[in-house]
């Protein structure tokens, strides 16, 4: 299939009735380079959290928040917003320390120093080279791919391309995992409490119930505002096992749980 993504062909695909997870993943990520790194970070964006941090920040709403409407599954919100691969161990021989290297990515110095890519100019990133039916699938969960906004070219500009990943695997690896999550109890538990403020605790039982006890330490969780509100999961992945399908073994335990504190809402749509 003729590889190509523009601005103009990211909107076009949004609008092409492809389900996302009509066919499985057949072509395996893998780094060619740089593949020494032990972890992932899947973040899932909770979109109408996003989207309300950006209005109470006073920011341009992206055409993804204007245009957003309440959905019957509610699950839809949870959305993709990046997979980031850890330090590999060959560029942290090289000076690099996580902070750096969560900064700039593939635009770390000395290596691998590829061109940087801006938050503010994410359109100006390269062209993924993602192809037409990936990029189908990929629309349907990141409300941000193409357009105007570019989510898709910054992620792949920023985490993907110094790694030589097939565009294609490593977007469908994200979709893949994001329709996993949503099919887990905590999928259920999230579209249960929209709109609603809930516990850390009982978020971390859904996660208990979803994936293992041992995995709660997996995810840290990021809210704004005051009383706060969820704006993204990230969760910490196994790199050894990111082909396989989420287990109890897919996932890897992170330091800090996030900045939720012991309760948050699940925003709803409109502010």
């Amino acid at each position: 299939m003729l590889k190509m993504m523009n601005s103009a062909a990211a909107a076009l695909v949004c609008s092409v009735l492809i389900s996302p997870f009509a066919a499985a993943q057949t072509t395996p990520l893998v780094a060619q380079r740089y593949g020494d790194f032990d972890r992932y970070v899947l973040a899932l964006s909770w979109q109408t959290g996003f989207c309300q941090e950006q209005h109470d920040r006073n920011r341009n709403e992206t055409d993804e928040c204007r245009l957003q409407k309440e959905q019957d599954d509610k699950r839809a919100f949870l959305t993709v917003h990046g997979l980031w691969p850890g330090l590999p161990k060959s560029i942290s021989a090289r000076g690099v320390d996580e902070k750096r290297w969560m900064r700039f990515g593939c635009a770390t110095r000395p290596v691998p120093n590829m061109p940087e890519a801006r938050v503010g100019q994410k359109c100006a990133a390269a062209e993924t080279g993602l192809s037409l039916e990936a990029a189908a699938k990929l629309s349907s969960v990141m409300p941000a791919a193409g357009g105007t906004s570019c989510l898709e070219r910054y992620e792949f500009a920023k985490h993907g391309v110094c790694f030589g990943f097939d565009p294609d695997a490593y977007f469908t690896t994200m979709v893949r995992m994001n329709s996993e999550v949503k099919q887990s109890p905590l999928g259920a538990f999230i579209a249960a409490h929209y709109g609603e403020t809930v516990s850390r605790k009982a978020f971390d039982n859904a996660v208990a119930a979803s994936f293992g006890k041992q995995n709660v330490r997996a995810f840290k969780l990021i809210c704004s505002g005051n009383p706060a509100y969820l704006t993204e999961m990230q969760i910490s992945l196994n790199a050894a096992a990111i082909n396989a399908p989420l287990s109890p073994a897919s996932f890897s335990a992170q330091l800090h749980p996030g900045n939720c504190g012991k309760q948050f809402r699940l925003d709803e749509v409109g502010y």
